[in-house]
């Protein structure tokens, strides 16, 4: 051969060489940012499990809690109606009746006040893993830049 045949043989093996060790670059870094991305889909579907799960388990709370007081209500108008038909004057009716309108304005806002507090724990429970997520994100793209 000739010495252009051999210089042509070598660039063109030069430029062979060069062009695959870019494809296979490129498709690392490829199949690199692919299992990112299914790494951080699959951290974001299991935010979204842990804040389902954390707004069930508040919903299941708050319905015990509602049921509970509803009950806990009706037995105390049961037992007001029965010291009422047991009352013995008009004084003493009104005084029963000023007694449980009182006791029953302050059990409803206790529990009103408790209602609220289970509800903000409930939200804040079931938000987190997903503000953990948008964080994380948030971060990822920063440290992209």
């Amino acid at each position: 051969m000739t010495k252009a045949a051999d210089t042509l043989k070598t660039t063109v093996e030069q430029i062979t060489a060069t062009g695959n060790k870019a494809f296979t670059d490129t498709v690392q870094k490829s199949m690199s940012a692919m299992n990112d991305v299914s790494a951080h889909s699959k951290e974001n579907l299991e935010a979204v499990a842990a804040s389902v799960a954390a707004a069930t388990k508040g919903a299941e709370i708050l319905g015990a809690q509602a049921i509970a007081f509803s009950k806990k209500s009706i037995e105390d108008n049961i037992a007001a109606a029965k010291a009422l038909g047991s009352a013995k004057s008009l004084q003493e009716a009104v005084e029963l009746q000023t007694s449980f309108a009182k006791s029953s304005m302050e059990a409803f806002v206790a529990e009103m006040t408790k209602m609220s507090e289970t509800a903000a724990a409930s939200f804040k429970d079931t938000f987190s893993p997903l503000n953990a997520r948008v964080t994380a994100t948030v971060e990822k793209i920063q440290a992209a830049r």
